[in-house]
């Protein structure tokens, strides 16, 4: 056997094909790193949040009492629900079930999106550029979720199913990039006094 041949077997295909989806995936979050078009936009509402008269609650916001971040630990909610929601609408009979997951999914986004907000109001620009496109991949699967749980509750279940599969879809996304200003660019609570 030749050891300096290449490796055709399916695996190692596998492997080169998640490795070129990888570094595709990764040169994308350069450029969004480095695009600098949103700014003037960033700079003006991370001044406004920080502006916010919050007082010792944006620390525990931003979970310096926990010394780290609150905003991870909490959207396992809409995480959560939503993917079971997604799991039970495969389940016959379980509608009211993954309906129920949707609505309570949703009334968890407010507490995340406030501590993610008082996070990112304090990020450098690289991570802030990221940090804003996965606020906007948020708005999207929020939305669509809001969607399903319209169409569920109006009794069209098949619509709330379509609308939660594209709010799965959108949830990938958004994570995908928190996870990469959290992991990645290395965001976290200050360090407690």
């Amino acid at each position: 056997m030749n050891r300096h041949a290449p490796d055709t077997s399916p695996r190692a295909r596998e492997t080169s094909v998640l490795d070129a989806l990888s570094a595709r995936w990764l040169r994308t979050l350069d450029r969004l790193e480095r695009t600098t078009a949103a700014d003037p936009a960033i700079r003006a509402l991370q001044r406004r949040i920080r502006s916010l008269p919050l007082g010792d609650v944006r620390e525990l916001l931003r979970g310096r009492p926990l010394g780290h971040p609150v905003h991870p630990l909490l959207v396992q909610v809409p995480i959560g629900c939503w993917l079971s929601a997604g799991v039970l609408d495969l389940v016959p009979g379980a509608q009211r079930a993954a309906t129920t997951l949707t609505a309570v999914g949703l009334a968890g986004v407010a507490p995340a999106a406030i501590t993610g907000w008082a996070d990112w109001a304090d990020l450098p620009p690289e991570q802030a550029r990221v940090g804003l496109a996965h606020a906007a991949s948020n708005a999207v699967a929020v939305g669509c979720y809001a969607m399903s749980l319209a169409a569920r509750l109006g009794g069209r279940p098949a619509k709330g199913r379509l609308w939660s599969t594209g709010g799965l879809a959108a949830l990938a996304l958004t994570g995908a990039l928190g996870g990469h200003v959290a992991y990645r660019q290395a965001v976290g609570a200050d360090p407690a006094p």
